[in-house]
């Protein structure tokens, strides 16, 4: 991987961190979420200006973004009703990279070394291994990890997905722009008809998130989409999903979770693949 793609994804898994915990730690989730999600708005409004029209050939690629985001947005928010984030996010974006290598190379024909493959299992792993520690109670929570996993599979359905769309569309900025653009109408609608009232204290109560959320997840995710086209999707998802570590150190430090042993060793092996990651050959 390029050293710019690896400082650019690591910036993304920053950035990823930090609007998750916005939004987990908002006392109204229904608000939080739909704040960052809406709030990609004027931001991919923006990117679109700058960069030409995408390939019409990618739009089947766009649909398949469109749905793939909404069920992860969905789980996401029902995981982080029940769940800590110490607990939710490391299951649900340890799952995502093992998926996306055993597709890669299945499918896909990319070929990975035995380096490379050995990073994304560690990383993996010790993402995973994170989801089983206790949570901020003391207690396991067994239905807030089994939607974690099935928002991994949403997370590793869309970073193919929109890996493939955008080398098709020969624009990140612009495919992930127009997937911003629809993907918010459709959030908005799905909250104006399962949670009314919600949108309309958008801006007098959730400005930050929808502000400041918006903005992080934005640029987080059009600095993914621009790496899945300059390096293996499989490597790009891997490395991005360094930010447990980031996120891990804001659950602690900032919203009072538990820091045991177990978690250190987690984050350790998770450190250990990220490196191995940056001088596999």
């Amino acid at each position: 991987m390029p050293t710019i793609v690896i400082g650019t994804t690591l910036l993304a898994a920053l950035l990823h961190a930090c609007w998750n915990a916005l939004a987990k730690g908002a006392a109204d989730k229904h608000l939080s979420m739909a704040g960052v999600i809406i709030g990609h708005l004027p931001f991919a409004i923006i990117g679109l200006l700058f960069v030409p029209m995408p390939d019409l050939a990618c739009w089947p690629y766009l649909l398949g973004s469109l749905v793939l985001h909404f069920g992860y947005q969905v789980f996401l928010l029902n995981s982080y009703r029940i769940g800590d984030l110490t607990q939710v996010y490391p299951v649900a974006r340890g799952i995502a990279p093992l998926i996306v290598a055993m597709v890669s190379v299945s499918f896909l024909n990319v070929i990975l070394g035995w380096q490379e493959v050995l990073a994304i299992v560690l990383i993996g792993t010790g993402l995973l291994s994170l989801g089983l520690v206790r949570g901020h109670g003391g207690a396991r929570n067994p239905k807030a990890a089994m939607l974690a996993a099935v928002t991994g599979c949403f997370i590793a359905g869309y970073s193919l997905v929109d890996g493939l769309g955008a080398r098709v569309a020969g624009t990140g900025v612009g495919f992930y722009g127009w997937s911003a653009i629809c993907n918010a109408v459709i959030f908005a609608t799905f909250m104006r008809v399962t949670k009314p009232g919600t949108l309309s204290r958008l801006w007098t109560e959730g400005r930050f998130v929808l502000i400041v959320g918006g903005c992080a997840s934005y640029c987080a995710y059009a600095l993914v989409v621009w790496g899945f086209m300059q390096a293996p999707i499989a490597l790009v998802t891997a490395l991005r999903e360094t930010s447990i570590i980031f996120a891990l150190f804001i659950g602690v430090f900032f919203m009072g979770e538990r820091l045991d042993l177990f978690k250190v060793g987690s984050t350790f092996l998770t450190l250990i693949g990220a490196v191995l990651l940056r001088f596999a050959r």
